[in-house]
Parts: structure tokens; sequence; C-alpha cells
């Protein structure tokens, strides 16, 4: 065990979102020191004032800084709570050995490129406000940590110690596994099946599981989104009460996917989408979920994919309201029987 770890050094974390929040919290009620990094400049001023909070759970106050003003660490610990977009503007700033350690959604081809040892995904949901460093969990769940691919016994080490860390306050459980990847690859096929659906109606999680409609699109996406993994020959874990083989045998059975619908919408009702709010921005990572699927796929088919990435671009370049029309169209143009 190293003498003196990274952790034990302030600990940037960029992105002042639902997650970047949460973790930080975590981080400092644990008695670490934490810098937030964000380009927000409202919520910057905010968190300056006012320090972060996490509803019905207490207030932090770390420091602060704009990401103009943000001088990245050459040592220590950097972890990336930004969205897919944001990640270029942020990995051009690095240099020196910094531990990178992303806890975000999606695949980001850049991203993928690096050799940082792990990250983190979140099945919970922490839904932050727009101007606030201030998030409220609204849907429990696990925090996942672990490696991204072959690493040495002093990585793991802090791996691991970053866990244990964020485990201690109890905000949400933490699962210190050896290899994320497929945690990683199960959130990116329930992501890909429900943000386009929820972004492009305007719904909240909840929602595409009481339309008739959206329903059998958010079905048939999950169905296409797990084919097209094990296509790929990627490896999927449970994240949820279900491991995604188990989903898939409930869908392919008559009359569990009702069943099903009303086990899983309590859950989802009252959550957020986080791609919502980037509908009117001019960006958003649906090619961080279903583009990543569609080059994942090659020659395999995935029209939903396609139809579901069509739809989200056409509603944000040509800066279309979001309702649950655009949902009935995108049914509609699917080929015969994709839906049946």
């Amino acid at each position: 065990m190293q003498d003196k770890s990274i952790l034990d050094e302030p600990i940037h974390i960029v992105g002042a979102g639902g997650i970047g929040v949460a973790v930080a919290w975590c981080l400092l009620r644990d008695g670490r020191d934490v810098i937030m990094i964000d380009s927000n400049k409202t919520k910057v001023l905010a968190g300056q004032n006012n320090g972060l909070t996490v509803v019905d759970h207490g207030t932090e106050r770390p420091q602060f800084v704009h990401f103009d003003d943000w001088v990245p660490p050459q040592h220590g610990l950097i972890l990336l709570c930004t969205k897919t977009y944001d990640n270029a503007a942020v990995l051009s700033r690095l240099a020196g050995s910094a531990l990178l350690v992303p806890i975000q959604n999606g695949f980001d081809p850049q991203l993928e490129k690096l050799s940082h040892p792990g990250e983190g995904i979140a099945s919970f949901v922490s839904e932050c406000i727009r101007d606030e460093p201030i998030t409220r969990i609204t849907r429990p769940g696990c925090l996942h940590i672990g490696a991204r691919k072959s690493i040495n016994e002093a990585e793991r080490e802090e791996l691991d110690l970053l866990g244990n860390c964020l485990a201690t306050a109890k905000l949400f459980p933490v699962e210190i596994v050896a290899d994320v990847l497929p945690y990683k690859a199960t959130k990116l096929m329930y992501n890909a099946a429900i943000s386009p659906l929820a972004a492009g109606a305007g719904v909240d999680n909840g929602e595409l599981l009481g339309d008739s409609v959206a329903n059998k699109l958010f079905f048939a996406l999950l169905l296409e989104n797990y084919a097209i993994l094990k296509n790929a020959g990627l490896a999927l874990a449970k994240i949820g009460p279900f491991h995604p083989d188990t989903v898939s045998r409930i869908l392919h059975t008559p009359f569990l996917p009702a069943l099903m619908s009303v086990f899983f919408r309590p859950s989802l009702r009252g959550t957020y989408c986080s791609m919502a709010p980037d509908m009117t921005s001019g960006h958003t990572e649906i090619d961080a979920y279903n583009g990543h699927l569609i080059q994942l796929a090659g020659d395999f088919p995935c029209p939903i994919n396609r139809a579901a990435l069509a739809m989200i671009n056409t509603i944000v370049d040509e800066k279309l309201p979001v309702q649950r029309e655009h949902l009935q169209t995108l049914a509609d143009n699917l080929p015969d029987g994709v839906l049946s």
C-alpha cells in the first residue's frame, strides 16, 4: 500500500451536475478535500456562496472554480462527471499523471482511447437544479466502480479506496467490481431505450410505460439494444432487479411485458430524463447512446436505434417542440413487423 494516497490530495470533480454533486457530497462527508469545477458561472457563484446540497441530507462547502480558471492537477485524482459532449474540452486540458476516473453514461470514442484504469457507473438518478449545485436523489440505485482494463496493484488499491470513501456517507450503495464494463454496457442498454423516447416526447421516464406507443417502442428498443450488445460479444451485468438475459426472456414471453410495465413503472415515475434539458441546447448525448450502439452493430440490423437517432437529431437541429407525437411518427416510419 502506498504511504500517501492520491485521495489525500485535493480531489478535482469536473461537472457539478447531479452525479458530480452527489459524489462530491459523499467525499466531503468522508473528510476529503474537494474542488468542484463547472462551466456554468451562475452555478459556480451559487456554490461559492452557499456550498452544495443533497436535498434531505445536508450541505457541504467545497471550493468552487469556473472551468475557464481551472488549472488541472499534475498529480492526484480527477473525477469526470460531465456529459460526454463536454469531454473534449476537459481532456484537451489534462496533462501530468493525475488519475482520471469518469463517472458518466454513454460511450465517448475519445475517452475510450485513453488509458485510464477505471470508471464508475451510477444506476441511481440524481436530479440537479440547473443553476445551483443542489441535487435530489429521485431514484435509488448503486454506484459501481471498477477497472476498465488490466490494471496494476496500485491502481486497484486507489479504485478500492475511492469506492470505500464514497460508501462511507451511505448516500447510495457502492459496489467495487473487478470489471466495470459489463455494468457500463447494461446501463447503455437502458439509457439508449429510455432517453431518446422520454426526451423526444417531453415526458418523465415513468410515463414511457403508461402510453401504449411509448411502451411498445421502449420494450422493442430494449430488445434491440440487448441483441446488439450480445451480437457484439459484450458481457452484461445485473443492474436493478433483473439481469439483461432475464429481461430479454420476459420480453419474449407473451403477457409478461405488460406485467413488467406494472413492476417497473413505480420505480421510474417522477425520475427525469437527463437528455431532456439538452433538447434546446443544440447538443445531446444521443451519439454516445444510440449512435454508439449503431456503430457497434455494424451490419447487424438496428432499425429502431437508427430511427431514434434521426428523431432526436431532427428535433434538435430544427428546434422542434418536444411532444408525444414524435413517438407516433417514429413508430409509423419503422419497417413492418418491427414492433409486433
